[in-house]
């Protein structure tokens, strides 16, 4: 009996080890993969810059968006100069930061294409970054996970394929934190990507290599997914403009999220893609040649509504609401002081600003939003992780969710007296409820429209237009994210109402700023509050 035990107790050993080579088997084939085609993209820009050694880069670099498409559309500017301009800097700012995944090959032949192209679309011309698990075909979709490798797209996503249509030319897709589900921007295959504004911080997530490619200068335009702040909270990390439209304003078919294809997925807290710049305009302009019959042709379930050009340029007085905390979750001095001077500025300009509380946060961030995800206790999410190995910035999580059931409930009775259940009810995934029937399920979905009514009553009760409001920020240090997931209150509202949301920069930390945080003590200077702090 020993032997045969011991030899079962071999036997296991042997096979957990020969399941951890096979991942790093597929992980040193995607490094391999992805140092190719850095190599093969550096090779096109070395043949550019000796063909044409004249080009003046820093100045092409320095175009908005605007002003680039009208000098690509004129003639003054060629679409191969400005491909291989950006790619060229494109190729520096991920030596840094480490924010491209791939670089996209077929590039190259779109830029053949938009050539031969009759009309010349809205972003003739234009490079632009996509995130990881947008699909492109013949590229792989990893969001950070292992199981996705060696998993090619068979198709473009309807997002891809409106972008050539409108000139545009995809040329890198990039980096993601594991999982997606992480405002942080790591994962075990391909690694952390940094801020390029400070090495020391994180870009956010998780649409983070975005967020650096974009701050970097590597690209002018990006497309991100957000379904909890992952395109407000990289704008709002590395200093750019994102927008979070309403959830199928634009296709998200042929779009990877959790290992799962979105559009089988319904969920009543919904993902979206958008755009990411460096100003206003550049969303605007990306909105307006995305939202075209080609979009609306090839996915028939994203409503036909044009760009409305006539709302965005009008320069009528606007009833503002506005908030500088959402009362679960304070943030930093000087994200609410960027509240204050931003509300100075529209009373400035003729605009009413009225004070708005966004009701019962605490209840959406626990029961609504968390609840959509967890539902099941964390059972779909952890499942993504079999067979794979966990990065460090998402273990805490991890390990909370494979606790057993039973086990949360003894951790909550002793820790009751400690005075921490609390706490831990609000700002710990390990206790969030869960839907233990299809019955609970359908009633959860029917909280969140009844939320949604709510929060509109009061909205129009104020008879608001728009409403002004901070974002999680600035930067937090590498690693950090991962220990504050529900800070992520100021952003997670908006997925749940499922309102349209941006993120515009207007200020930078003052030294003032840095004194005050000093005296921080969030809600209850609590060991969350004091993390932020750090």
């Amino acid at each position: 009996a020993l032997v045969l035990l011991c030899s079962s107790a071999a036997a296991v050993v042997v096979w957990k080890w020969l399941g951890k080579r096979q991942i790093q088997k597929k992980m040193e084939e995607a490094l391999r993969t992805q140092d190719e085609g850095m190599k093969k993209m550096a090779k096109a820009v070395q043949q550019f810059r000796e063909q044409v050694p004249s080009v003046q880069t820093d100045a092409i670099l320095s175009l908005p968006l605007l002003e680039l498409t009208g000098r690509l559309r004129e003639g003054s500017l060629s679409p191969k100069t400005v491909l291989y301009t950006y790619l060229e800097k494109a190729l520096e700012v991920t030596q840094q930061t480490n924010c491209l995944r791939h670089f996209i090959p077929e590039c190259e032949e779109q830029l053949q294409e938009i050539q031969q192209q009759k009309e010349k679309g809205l972003l003739y011309g234009i490079p632009v970054s996509i995130k990881d698990h947008i699909g492109y075909k013949g590229h792989l979709s990893t969001c950070g996970l292992v199981q996705c490798l060696g998993i090619p797209v068979q198709e473009d996503s309807v997002l891809v394929k409106v972008l050539k249509r409108q000139g545009a030319i995809p040329f890198a897709m990039t980096n993601v934190p594991q999982s997606l589900f992480n405002y942080d921007c790591s994962n075990p295959i391909f690694g952390q990507t940094l801020n390029p504004l400070n090495l020391q911080k994180s870009p956010g997530g998780s649409s983070g290599g975005e967020g650096a490619l974009i701050a970097g200068g590597g690209s002018i335009l990006g497309i991100g997914s957000d379904i909890g702040g992952s395109i407000r909270l990289p704008s709002s990390f590395c200093g750019l403009c994102g927008l979070k439209p309403t959830a199928k304003r634009l296709s998200v078919w042929c779009t990877r999220l959790l290992n799962m294809d979105v559009c089988s997925c319904p969920t009543p807290v919904p993902c979206a893609l958008g755009p990411m710049a460096r100003d206003v305009d550049s969303l605007a302009l990306c909105m307006k040649a995305l939202l075209c019959e080609e979009m609306f042709r090839l996915d028939p379930t994203v409503p036909p509504m044009p760009f409305d050009e006539e709302v965005y340029s009008s320069s009528a007085p606007l009833r503002v609401g506005y908030y500088d905390t959402d009362g679960y979750f304070p943030l930093p001095p000087c994200m609410r002081r960027a509240v204050r001077e931003t509300r100075g500025a529209l009373q400035a300009a003729g605009h009413q600003l009225v004070p708005f509380s966004p009701p019962r946060i605490h209840y959406v961030m626990t029961e609504l939003f968390l609840k959509t995800f967890f539902a099941d206790g964390g059972r779909a999410w952890l499942d993504l992780f079999t067979g794979d190995i966990v990065d460090p910035s998402l273990k805490s999580q991890v390990n909370c969710y494979k606790i057993p059931r039973l086990g949360k409930k003894l951790l909550a009775l002793i820790l009751k007296p400690l005075q921490f259940l609390l706490l831990l009810k609000l700002k710990n995934f390990a206790t969030i409820s869960t839907c233990r029937s299809l019955k609970e399920m359908w009633n959860h979905h029917h909280q969140i429209e009844a939320y949604r009514t709510e929060f509109i009553a009061q909205w129009r009760e104020l008879r608001l237009d728009v409403v002004l409001c901070p974002v999680l920020g600035p930067a937090f240090t590498t690693g950090y994210p991962g220990k504050l997931l529900t800070a992520v209150s100021s952003t997670m509202l908006y997925n749940v109402l499922n309102f349209p949301a941006g993120v515009v920069p207007v200020s930078t930390v003052t030294e003032a700023d840095e004194e005050e945080l000093k005296f921080y003590r969030g809600c209850c200077d609590d060991p969350w509050d004091r993390t932020l702090k750090q």
